[in-house]
């Protein structure tokens, strides 16, 4: 037997049939004979090539010499072949520690697996994995009462009736009646939906369960499902209980056929709704849970015997933003000209979460210059802030840039003077503030509106593009400073066609929906032809366009009005109180304003 020589090459796949017709020939010079391959070499007068082969096993009792394995080496021998059998089954030290490490790592799977398993009796239910992490209020200690809460005074009225429910349960249950399994929060963002059902919990003097929809949902599948059964097991030991789940949404979403889905978001949504009202019940139990996406809940979720009540948390009226104020208000040492229903005034819009921090805000302005007590100035500034940003005085604009910007706010107030609505100018400003805003015009609500007729939408178009019309007749020319309005300008007659029904041709047609019910820029363009398509936008062009002449016709009526309050404002960079009312009473209305605003 000869020993096997070291290769240097690869060597080429051959059939193992053709290997044995070329044993047979007498072609073959060496054949290395391993447990997996055999691997050849032809003599030099056939090439002296290097080929390698898969040895073919046959069935018992097959006689054919060229496929029977055992027959081989007799054959090679017969026909001259150098035979090598190399000894490749000892282990060599790799070998060894390839070994080693493979059984090292299979067993530590196993002992990982055995501590999940014997804690929750299957994969990623162990280690408290399964286990909800829920934050536990013992007897209504959430330091969190109806005191705390101001202007949702309907939402309160309905939530004191759980609140009832759960302090004189056996009151209603003499005379046949149930308590609800379910209290749907639904409302924008900031609006006090989480501090409501904690207020619920500290008036009941119950206990409090609380977790986030995010929390339920893991890598695992089956994880979220034990949770949700474990937060429920814990409250019916404590019943009566409040179980609250914040951003429902998260785990609560519609159910369908979609090939992307989340298996373990649907099996804990699954599990959810057993345990609200399925096979065995959970008497004691009410789960209060709070979402902006109403509309995107899987209607088993929604339907009564779940969630019994539905409430409404909106953001305040006028009375009500003066309330929360003064919740919001109570630690904070206020001045004396401080008018806090005056501040309720300017703020229409803002939900509970912005008056608190206009009012954390406007304590900072005071700390900030070494007040005792925080006045009105803070608060407008606070209100300022909130609105259009930080001050920013050490952002040094060219003098070109300058006046740019100060006939451009002054476009805006003049036209916007003239206007119908009730967003009257209050002040004028070339400070810049916020990311990118070189100047404002800001214009204050007198009372709270809820709808948006014609002829004021028609009055915002003209006066959002007022600051481009102005850089036009003094210029010639205009600047990207009027981008912001051009866009919002854009989005508001886009959506007097397609959403609110304002165009006189295409009719009360919806051609856009909202996505969104609570959230703002989710609306969604319906499906239409190209035709329709066009029109819209022709449409649009065309408000816009004639918004664009009524606002140069504005300010050409008023060009010395426009240099001289222009003027005024680059020497001292805000324009407010009786001076801008000075100005603004001095506007001329165009003729055919009237007309234009009536029929566009």
């Amino acid at each position: 037997m000869k020993t096997e020589t070291p290769l240097q090459s690869a060597p080429q796949q051959s059939a193992y049939s053709t290997f044995i017709e070329q044993v047979k020939s007498s072609q073959v010079q060496q054949a290395t004979l391993k447990s997996d391959r055999i691997e050849y070499t032809l003599k030099p007068e056939f090439g002296a090539q290097r080929y390698s082969t898969q040895p073919v096993k046959t069935q018992p009792g097959n006689t054919q010499s060229t496929g029977q394995a055992e027959d081989l080496p007799s054959l090679l021998r017969s026909h001259g072949v150098d035979v090598v059998t190399p000894a490749d089954s000892a282990p060599t030290p790799a070998g060894w520690m390839g070994l080693v490490l493979s059984v090292g790592m299979l067993v530590g799977t196993f002992v990982w697996l055995a501590k999940f398993s014997n804690a929750g009796g299957g994969m990623g239910i162990g280690m408290g994995v399964g286990k909800s992490n829920a934050r536990v209020y013992n007897q209504g200690k959430t330091g969190t009462t109806f005191a705390d809460v101001a202007g949702v005074d309907e939402a309160k009225q309905e939530l004191q009736e759980v609140v009832d429910f759960l302090s004189n349960g056996e009151k209603y249950r003499k005379i046949g009646a149930k308590i609800p399994k379910g209290v749907l929060l639904v409302g924008p963002p900031g609006t006090g939906k989480t501090l409501l059902a904690k207020a619920v919990a500290g008036e009941a003097g119950v206990p409090f369960l609380s977790m986030s929809g995010s929390e339920f949902v893991e890598l695992y599948v089956g994880v979220g499902a034990s949770r949700v059964r474990d937060l429920f097991n814990r409250a019916k030991r404590q019943a009566p209980c409040i179980i609250f789940i914040d951003e429902l949404d998260a785990i609560g979403k519609t159910r369908g056929n979609n090939l992307n889905g989340n298996d373990e978001r649907e099996q804990t949504l699954n599990q959810l709704l057993t345990e609200m009202d399925g096979f065995d019940g959970n008497d004691g139990v009410i789960v209060v849970a709070a979402t902006n996406r109403p509309e995107i809940l899987d209607p088993a979720l929604r339907r009564p015997g779940r969630f019994d009540r539905q409430v409404l948390v909106d953001r305040p009226d006028k009375s009500g933003r003066a309330e929360i104020l003064q919740v919001h208000a109570r630690p904070v040492s206020l001045g004396e000209d401080v008018d806090l229903d005056a501040i309720a005034t300017q703020t229409a819009g803002f939900a509970g979460a912005d008056l608190a921090n206009l009012v954390n805000e406007a304590a900072l302005m005071a700390a900030r210059h070494n007040r005792q007590a925080v006045l009105m100035a803070d608060f407008k500034e606070a209100i300022e802030r909130v609105v259009a940003g930080l001050e920013k005085r050490s952002r040094v604009l060219t003098p070109l840039e300058r006046q740019t910007v100060a006939y451009h706010e002054v476009g805006h107030a003049l036209v916007g003077a003239l206007m119908p609505g009730n967003g009257k100018v209050s002040k004028i400003s070339i400070v810049p503030r916020g990311l990118g805003a070189l100047g404002y015009t800001l214009q204050m609500p007198e009372v709270d509106r809820f709808l948006l007729l014609e002829d004021e939408l028609r009055g915002q178009l003209a006066t959002l593009l007022g600051g481009r019309s102005a850089e036009e007749i003094v210029f010639g020319k205009v600047s990207t400073g009027a981008s912001d309005d051009i866009q919002k300008a854009t989005d508001l007659a886009e959506r007097a066609i397609t959403q609110y029904g304002m165009s006189p041709s295409l009719g009360p047609v919806a051609f856009e929906k909202n996505s969104a019910q609570f959230l703002e820029g989710t609306s969604t363009r319906r499906t239409i032809s190209s035709e329709m398509a066009v029109e819209i936008d022709r449409q649009v062009k065309q408000n816009l366009d004639k918004a664009h002449d009524m606002a140069l016709a504005v300010l050409q009526l008023n060009r010395a009005l426009l240099e001289s309050a222009t003027q005024v404002l680059l020497e001292t960079e805000v324009l407010e109180g009786k001076e801008l009312r000075s100005i603004l009473a001095q506007v001329q209305a165009p003729m055919g304003l009237d007309a234009w605003l009536a029929k566009g």
